[in-house]
């Protein structure tokens, strides 16, 4: 019986210790998918334009720039997590990471103070991204050492979860304030309600930070590199973290167009209902949290090298074809179906990618590293997905040509991980 009890208790604990330290996550994509959803009324609201095509580019443009910030968050606060620890550096990332979202929720409207207003939202759309650069990685190398033996992958996908769950939250929140405001009210202020919400819960997601204990992993380290010594390490495995970057492109340009961008494709491609796109989007977060734990213990159980070149395959030949069905014959219907189809090959994709890219990065630079190769792909492929797939439409026609990019980023993964696995000459496994 007390062999059970301890075992009970383990499994609180490991639980309670990955709902803290994933609760920024959590604050992270709750804010980004806000952003992408309300686009058009931010962009009527900071960047007015007489084109309904330029202001919301403009407005993309803004979301994708904190991506750009990323990688300098990603080498300056990874460093700082690689060098003082994974709790210390948490905390910082997400006092960064709230100071951003506070600012975008108080600046008045474009009409109310000229230009200070959009380029007020840029800079708290640049603290975002630059605490975001260091967030992800920092919770991932975190669950990893913190994984019993054999189940890295099964762990590490809560970090990918607890964006999901942010998805829903923020899905239904918006599908509420839908049913109970006016279309002119939401447009005037209401939009601003659900990052209200944001910042209200950030006391309490600090207070989780607060709680956390260092991996013993880290805490065992008798050697902690200087930050001076992290950027040289990172520098001398470029090509380790360039080929990170593009195993990870699948990922994020796929979440981006499944989720953040989802809503404005319904709404202004698709021209289905504000409340249909949310229901969608809302089902596909569902989808994701169930994936996301099935990939990375398929990973665990089978290996991670079989599940990536698998799913990156699927992508390159389904996501246009199945996009173009849907762009040929829009419906709720459709638009459920080909998102479920894209949201199970993201799911199963991340839940072995992430531990995948734990593991090839150098233990001394694990946090930085991981966080720069991630922080590169969301820049270069992810952010920008709303905004490119709004250009790839405009200038073809082609309400599908969103898979394109898809399907191209698909490509970059299969080839990274090729690459990356040859380079250590044996395939990846989860440690024993």
């Amino acid at each position: 019986m007390s062999v059970l009890h301890t075992k009970v208790v383990s499994i609180r604990s490991q639980a309670s210790a990955i709902f803290r330290v994933t609760s920024g996550n959590f604050l992270e994509q709750f804010d980004f998918f806000l952003f992408g959803f309300y686009a058009t009324y931010i962009a009527a609201a900071f960047f007015p334009s007489s084109s309904e095509f330029a202001s919301l580019m403009m407005t993309f443009a803004a979301f994708g720039a904190g991506f750009l910030m990323r990688p300098l968050g990603a080498i300056v606060l990874g460093a700082y997590i690689d060098e003082v620890g994974r709790r210390k550096g948490l905390i910082v990332t997400l006092s960064i990471m709230a100071s951003g979202t506070f600012l975008i929720v108080l600046v008045p409207s474009y009409e109310s103070i000229g230009l200070l207003a959009p380029v007020l939202v840029l800079l708290g759309r640049l603290l975002q991204g630059f605490s975001a650069g260091a967030e992800l990685g920092g919770v991932s190398v975190y669950l990893a050492e913190m994984a019993t033996p054999g189940r890295k992958g099964f762990y590490t996908s809560w970090q990918s979860g607890s964006q999901q769950v942010s998805i829903v939250v923020a899905a239904a929140l918006g599908y509420g304030l839908n049913e109970w405001l006016s279309a002119a009210t939401i447009a005037d202020w209401g939009w601003r309600i659900p990052f209200m919400v944001g910042c209200l819960i950030v006391p309490f997601i600090f207070l989780l930070r607060r709680t956390l204990e260092e991996t013993e992993e880290f805490s065992a380290r008798t050697h902690r590199p200087s930050m001076r010594q992290v950027f040289s390490t990172l520098l001398d495995n470029w090509s380790l973290v360039v080929a990170g970057m593009l195993m990870v492109a699948m990922t994020t340009t796929a979440f981006y167009l499944i989720t953040v961008y989802a809503p404005t494709f319904g709404k202004t491609v698709l021209n289905l209902s504000t409340g249909d796109s949310l229901i969608v989007t809302l089902l596909v977060a569902i989808s994701n949290f169930i994936w996301l734990p099935i990939g990375g213990a398929l990973s665990d159980r089978i290996g991670r090298k079989p599940l990536l070149i698998a799913i990156t395959v699927l992508a390159i030949f389904t996501t246009y074809p199945a996009l173009s069905f849907l762009g040929s014959a829009p419906s709720f219907e459709h638009m459920l179906e080909v998102l479920l189809w894209l949201s199970c090959m993201y799911g199963l994709y991340n839940g072995a990618m992430i531990p995948a890219l734990t593991e090839i990065m150098p233990v001394e630079v694990r946090v930085a590293g991981f966080s720069l190769a991630y922080s590169l792909a969301t820049a270069v492929f992810g952010g920008f997905t709303p905004a490119i797939s709004t250009w790839l439409i405009h200038i073809t026609t082609d309400k599908a040509a969103p898979g394109y990019w898809m399907s191209f980023a698909a490509l970059c993964a299969l080839a990274a991980t090729l690459f990356l696995y040859r380079r250590n000459q044996m395939q990846l496994r989860p440690a024993l």
